[in-house]
């Protein structure tokens, strides 16, 4: 506990710490995010980068507290590829094709290095009795999906200040908790809390009104880190539906990348195409301020992220209830917000 502590600390301090650095030089190389449309919520240019300071901190802090095996430098060498792309993004605008080329690079790194989700536990263990299911070659392909689709379901909910800082930490936080649970390696525990320190260290500078932005440098490196630290933590471990434990700590970002997808697609719109029907713009069409839309979407990550604690907790029976539970209040969510609504008439998305 006190190498998690103290790992948790130093990250927290080099990200305080760097970020006022960053900052100037982003001003320096006009790294700048001008509010030129409709979608962007801030009203002044804003540095971006600031994804470069979480992303210092977490790698100064895995240099001193975690051993360095094949599997945590292929991590970091996705990482940093990743951080690399993000940097030239947030100075000037890269094509939706490279910037998922490098995540698939940055994917098959990690894998290559033996972060793959090999098996998980059957949830339908009642029916078909088998504790595990294998995933064979499969284990490839989805662990690629997984890993990049959680780098870019991070980098969606980048909308407003402190959104996608504050819901990485709650998840960062989630995962940290199932992990001392489960009890899988302890350099994945540390590199967990090591993940939370950085982004909580950030978030002072970018909670509203955001002295700077995480841009695409942060978004997509937070996401990239919680999707390999899942998958080297709680979808190894025993839990009964350890598939759902992750989904449930980072469903937030999960749920609405996946209704953007339904949405675009009913809408004929492509799938890389913005709009303005994410959860965070929903509440501000519903008349919620930035920061009560901010704290509200952090409260309904945060209930997930119980949720996915008493998933691991739980016996299966109560654990189904429990998914039920959740599956149900979502509904309502989707209905009252009109998640899945093409942006049309009455939600007035575009005002």
């Amino acid at each position: 506990m006190k190498d998690l502590f103290m790992a948790f600390a130093a990250s927290a301090a080099f990200a305080c710490a760097a970020t006022p650095f960053v900052k100037r030089w982003a001003e320096k190389v006009k790294a700048i995010d001008v509010p030129k449309d409709n979608r962007r919520v801030h009203k002044k240019p804003t540095p971006l980068l600031g994804g470069l300071a979480i992303y210092f901190a977490c790698l100064m802090s895995i240099l001193l507290f975690v051993p360095l095996d094949e599997k945590v430098l292929g991590i970091l060498a996705g990482a940093t590829m990743i951080v690399i792309c993000g940097y030239f993004d947030d100075i000037k605008p890269l094509s939706p094709k490279t910037k998922f080329a490098v995540q698939i690079i940055a994917a098959i790194i990690a894998i290559y290095c033996g972060v793959r989700i090999d098996r998980f536990t059957n949830p339908l263990y009642f029916i078909y009795k088998a504790k595990w299911i294998e995933l064979g070659i499969f284990a490839y392909p989805i662990t690629l999906l997984w890993i990049v689709g959680l780098t870019n379901a991070f980098n969606l909910i980048d909308g407003l200040d402190g959104l996608a800082a504050g819901v990485s930490a709650i998840s960062s936080v989630t995962l940290l908790t199932v992990a001392m649970l489960v009890g899988p390696e302890q350099p994945y525990i540390i590199m967990t809390a090591i993940l939370a320190g950085s982004t909580l260290g950030f978030l002072p500078y970018n909670f509203n009104p955001a002295k700077i932005f995480m841009g695409d440098t942060g978004a997509l490196f937070l996401g990239y880190m919680l999707s390999v630290i899942s998958v080297m933590g709680v979808l190894k471990s025993a839990t009964a539906l350890s598939i759902l434990v992750p989904i449930f700590a980072m469903g937030l970002p999960i749920f609405d990348t996946l209704f953007a997808m339904i949405r675009r697609f009913a809408s004929g719109k492509s799938m890389v195409e913005a709009d303005k029907g994410h959860l965070h713009h929903r509440l501000l069409a519903k008349g919620y301020s930035q920061k009560k839309a901010v704290l509200t979407l952090y409260s309904v990550s945060a209930i997930l992220g119980v949720g996915a604690i008493a998933l691991v907790e739980t016996k299966l029976k109560t654990a189904y209830i429990l998914v039920f539970v959740v599956f149900l209040l979502a509904s309502m969510g989707v209905k009252y917000l009109g998640l899945l609504d093409a942006g049309k008439g009455k939600n007035k998305l575009d005002v």
